[in-house]
């Protein structure tokens, strides 16, 4: 993916910006890994999960009529897992530590969430412009004229009587 030096230093700013992170981890909706920063954690599960929890997430957020997905809160003994909306075909995980203050990590969240969600999209986009605008390469099939019977006049046969 082109954009992915981007995604990246997008994550590793978010890390500076609130320095409870622990990892961030960038993925498309189906579970593959876009970019990470995830020191000690292994990605390609992250990322898995996060798919599986997203079709829970909106799957009840539809369920309950409460709209489209937005973000994902799991808090655990010893912090917190946020999984938020980055464009129409990915998300970002945010991993981070107990003492981490809830509201920043939500507003910076959603920040780096739209932004990356701008990169993806728009790298999708233009993906789909350069399939449109690409020629299309035409083969013509090569055919063979059917064979005809030989007949001459030595291959057939007459009998006299």
């Amino acid at each position: 993916m082109a954009s992915e030096p981007q995604i990246v230093d997008e994550l590793r700013r978010l890390r500076t910006r609130v320095p409870q992170l622990t990892g961030a981890l960038a993925a498309s909706v189906d579970g593959l890994v876009l970019a990470q920063d995830t020191p000690g954690v292994e990605p390609e599960g992250v990322a898995a999960l996060t798919a599986a929890a997203l079709g829970v997430a909106v799957r009840l957020a539809d369920a309950t009529g409460r709209g489209e997905f937005r973000e994902l809160l799991v808090r655990g003994a010893y912090g917190y897992v946020a999984t938020y909306a980055a464009g129409r075909t990915a998300v970002l995980t945010l991993l981070a530590e107990d003492r981490v203050n809830v509201g920043r990590l939500h507003l910076e969240g959603r920040r780096a969430g739209t932004r990356i969600g701008e990169l993806v999209d728009a790298e999708i986009a233009a993906r789909a412009d350069a399939a449109e605008k690409a020629p299309v390469k035409t083969t013509t099939a090569r055919t063979r004229a059917a064979r005809t019977s030989r007949t001459t006049a030595t291959n057939a046969r007459t009998t006299e009587s």
